[in-house]
């Protein structure tokens, strides 16, 4: 890009080099424009893309009809081909939601019934003593076997996005903070730092910061930008090798879904994330560091589903931040993708909220960008 007078013009801009901003990248490149990504930090998925649970989601929770519940079913059968395809580490080891007592069997029927209407016809019910043999050191009055779920090396996933964009004339400009956009016409002026950029498609794909970049758009009514809400959440691993081949879930809780036992590509296994709503200034101010403390809270929960879990085997790993949209009291909001449908502004998209199952979707996520665009 040129700096002073200088004007440079490109077709498409996305804003943030997440799984999400990569795969519309791509997705825009493929189909012919000339792309370029604005990452403000100097690598690629940094935030909510590099601090998460690197599972690929069935599509079981989310309210039928829901964007989260359409894309992330979507998005799993188009990740499973693009996993195979690029030779990106991943296993389907399946998942178990497991209810610990008889009062979570009320809500365990309703989670498989959300899972039918959402179209994941796989899921199955299993006795107690079926989980048990399945798992042997699981502690259950029943669960639900999801051979669907699984996990991935989410780098190695965005670094074939990125490959595939550029290899289709797309670039990465990091270091690149959005300061200002303008609706203009035939598209949008952008100020970044001393740089003007004028591009007809504007994606704001900048996760913890999407609300932030929106509220910079001139010509954007305020009206479609919503209140921003951040809520962290903690990870420990285990000092040693887990007992479960399986991923093992708890019935969910509000505002996520529990502690949860994850397994990585290595095998190892971690806990969380639990849920902590966190007030930063802004998204650059977030304390990403794990309190110890918090590990006291996770052995109750894990020993609902896992009763042997020893005394001090728990360590903290990392912790990552949702970008959410609705408040800790509200109910859990859908995945807000709005196109010019809804602000009209044509060639503008923002995504608002895009958390779990974010990752898993963002292949269908792009699509319907693209679609939003015309592209």
């Amino acid at each position: 890009m040129s700096s002073g007078s200088d004007i440079d013009e490109i077709e498409a801009v996305v804003i943030g080099a997440g799984a999400v901003g990569l795969a519309c990248a791509r997705a825009l490149a493929m189909r012919g424009l000339d792309v370029a990504v604005l990452e403000r930090h100097d690598a690629i998925g940094t935030e909510v893309s590099a601090r998460n649970s690197e599972v690929i989601h069935a599509g079981i929770y989310y309210p039928a009809g829901s964007l989260r519940a359409k894309l992330c079913v979507d998005g799993r059968m188009q990740l499973n081909d693009y996993l195979l395809s690029h030779h990106i580490p991943h296993r389907h080891c399946g998942k178990l939601i497991v209810a610990s007592d008889e009062a979570q069997l009320a809500a365990l029927e309703d989670i498989a019934a959300r899972a039918r209407a959402n179209g994941v016809d796989d899921i199955t019910e299993l006795t107690g003593a079926d989980a048990m043999r399945a798992e042997p050191a699981l502690k259950a009055v029943a669960a639900l076997a999801s051979p669907s779920t699984g996990i991935l090396d989410a780098h190695a996933y965005m670094l074939a996005l990125r490959g595939d964009t550029e290899d289709h004339g797309g670039a990465i400009a990091f270091g690149s903070a959005l300061t200002r956009a303008e609706k203009v016409t035939g598209g949008f002026m952008l100020t970044v730092g001393d740089m003007k950029l004028k591009c007809r498609i504007l994606i704001n794909s900048a996760g913890l910061n999407a609300v932030a970049v929106a509220r910079h758009i001139d010509g954007l009514d305020v009206v479609h930008v919503p209140q921003e809400y951040f809520a962290k959440g903690n990870y420990f691993t285990l000092s040693g090798k887990a007992p479960f081949s399986r991923l093992i879930y708890p019935v969910p809780e509000a505002a996520g879904l529990g502690v949860h036992l994850t397994l990585d590509m290595g095998g190892q296994a971690r806990f969380g994330p639990d849920v902590e709503w966190i007030t930063p200034d802004t998204a650059d101010t977030i304390d990403y560091k794990v309190d110890a403390a918090r590990g006291d809270r996770f052995y109750d929960a894990i020993r609902r589903y896992w009763p042997a879990l020893k005394d001090g085997a728990l360590q903290p790993a990392y912790a990552g931040v949702r970008p959410k949209i609705h408040s800790a009291h509200e109910a859990a909001a859908d995945f807000v993708i709005s196109g010019p449908e809804t602000h009209g502004l044509d060639g503008l998209v923002n995504l608002f909220g895009i958390e779990s199952p974010g990752l898993t979707s963002s292949l269908a996520i792009a699509d319907m960008v693209a679609q939003k665009v015309h592209a």
